[in-house]
């Protein structure tokens, strides 16, 4: 009596290493911003400035941490749901984490998974944007003038430093 043979099914469609790649910079990317943005409003008083960019380059850096200190306040209020700590972000990475380990792999789902944390980052980084902007107008003359003088000397220092590279 001979053995039935069962079909043999074709292999899963491999993801190819470009598209791997490429989902692996956005993700890495998506972290970086989401961790910027929410780790400079969640510590007390925020890290040090050269991590407070938030993308608003040498603006950043002219600001003092009084200033950030009273814009935290602004943004928290925009964003209640991060006064919970870490674990906002975690549960938005949930998704990605459960995308990264299917078995077979979605490509789609990885996608879809990281364009609702970018979209949640872009959303906080327009908030942060605009809870600065207000800060701003709401300044007297007087004290936009000294974010400005020390908006001018963050730039002069930056220009001194390229300068320098371009020296060498």
């Amino acid at each position: 009596m001979t053995d039935p043979v069962a079909p043999i099914s074709p292999p899963p469609a491999r993801t190819r290493g470009w598209v791997k790649a490429l989902l692996a910079v956005s993700l890495a990317l998506n972290l970086a911003v989401g961790g910027v943005v929410a780790g400079s409003y969640l510590r007390n008083g925020g890290p040090p400035r050269a991590e407070r960019d938030i993308g608003l380059g040498p603006l950043a850096e002219a600001l003092t941490r009084e200033d950030w200190k009273a814009l935290r306040g602004a943004f928290l209020d925009r964003h209640p749901d991060l006064k919970k700590g870490p674990e906002v972000l975690r549960a938005d990475f949930d998704a990605v984490l459960a995308a990264l380990r299917a078995e077979p792999f979605d490509p789609a789902a990885v996608d879809a998974a990281l364009l609702t944390v970018k979209l949640r980052n872009e959303a906080r980084l327009n908030s942060a944007r605009e809870v600065i902007a207000d800060y701003i107008k709401g300044l007297t003359p007087e004290a936009r003038a000294v974010i400005a003088d020390r908006l001018e000397k963050v730039l002069a220092r930056g220009r001194k430093k390229d300068k320098d590279k371009h020296d060498d």
